[in-house]
């Protein structure tokens, strides 16, 4: 609507122009007429002398476009006149080229604009489906764990042994601390950490739920500084994402000496390393897309280096403190 009021200004700006423009080129026209009397675009009059009309002016009236011209005789004056119809006819020419022109460029005008707009939007767009995604996913994820419990929960009315019962709880739990880090900005304290100790209470609870896979663990005893709830939450996505995205017959292997930490596990392989970290993507329907990216987050409030590299499908991310 905007762009259509400020076309609208230019055109009928535009249009004035034009008008005065067709005013002088007439009014030149006469006078060269006047001294030729060549063509027959003018007719011409001879009309009593008036005091008040100056020679050689362009004046109108109901009929004619005019100027007046000396004559031989002391009391009259020559007239070239211009019919006002033949006039109003180029005017209207003129207004309709005009407002051909006005109404492509508002064409043109409303197509950017919706374009533009188009352009604009995707981002929202594009974002209002990630979240979609991103709560579905969390339903998808919450419903395994609780529809375990309450599988185990009826055993137990019958007086049958439970076996999963903690860990969809720990699942659940852990679950809930990832969205509490990724929607919340905490200042993060740092305090003393036994690394191998954080490692191994992480390994515990991967470990029965992923036995199927080759555990391979050389931890050198450390301490080092850093906040213990940020260290367990890095730790609880790498191995998270190393058993999930692993092989039926894989491994998992962790090595921890005093300065840095290796992750490397046997995979399908990575189609975009170098997106892994971003926030909500995934290479695959599994999981939320923010694991790693809060890995990325945390490693970043607490000055952690880490490098991710894929060689033969074999993931690797390691840690440097």
């Amino acid at each position: 609507m905007v762009i259509e009021l400020f076309l609208g200004f230019i055109f009928y700006n535009y249009y004035k122009i034009e008008e005065e423009h067709l005013s002088e080129q007439l009014f030149l026209e006469m006078k060269n007429y006047s001294f030729s009397f060549e063509g027959e675009r003018f007719e011409m009059d001879i009309v009593p002398k008036d005091n008040s009309s100056k020679l050689y002016e362009l004046y109108f009236d109901e009929k004619n476009l005019y100027i007046l011209t000396p004559f031989l005789e002391e009391n009259s004056s020559l007239a070239i006149l211009y019919p006002i119809e033949s006039y109003h006819q180029e005017l209207t020419t003129i207004q309709q080229r005009l407002l051909l022109q006005f109404l492509l460029l508002s064409f043109i005008s409303g197509v950017l604009s919706l374009l533009f707009s188009l352009y604009a939007l995707s981002p929202l767009k594009e974002s209002m489906r990630l979240l979609e995604e991103f709560i579905k996913d969390i339903i998808h994820d919450l419903n395994t764990p609780i529809t375990s419990i309450l599988i185990n929960l009826k055993m137990m009315e019958r007086n049958e042994e439970t076996l999963s019962i903690e860990q969809s709880a720990k699942t659940i739990s852990m679950l809930h601390k990832n969205l509490d880090v990724y929607l919340r900005n905490k200042q993060l304290a740092l305090e003393e950490v036994a690394l191998n100790e954080s490692i191994m209470e992480q390994v515990d609870f991967f470990k029965p739920l992923y036995n199927h896979l080759e555990w391979r663990i050389k931890l050198e005893a450390c301490i080092i500084s850093s906040n213990r709830p940020a260290l367990n939450r890095i730790l609880y996505n790498l191995l998270s994402n190393a058993c999930k995205y692993n092989t039926s017959n894989g491994f998992i292997e962790i090595l921890a000496t005093k300065e840095s930490l290796t992750i490397s596990n046997s995979s399908h392989g990575v189609q975009h390393p170098k997106r892994v970290f971003y926030r909500f993507y995934k290479e695959s329907e599994r999981g939320l897309g923010i694991g790693l990216h809060i890995v990325e987050k945390l490693c970043h409030e607490l000055k952690i280096t880490k490098e991710f590299t894929v060689k033969e499908k074999i993931v690797s991310v390691t840690l440097t403190f």
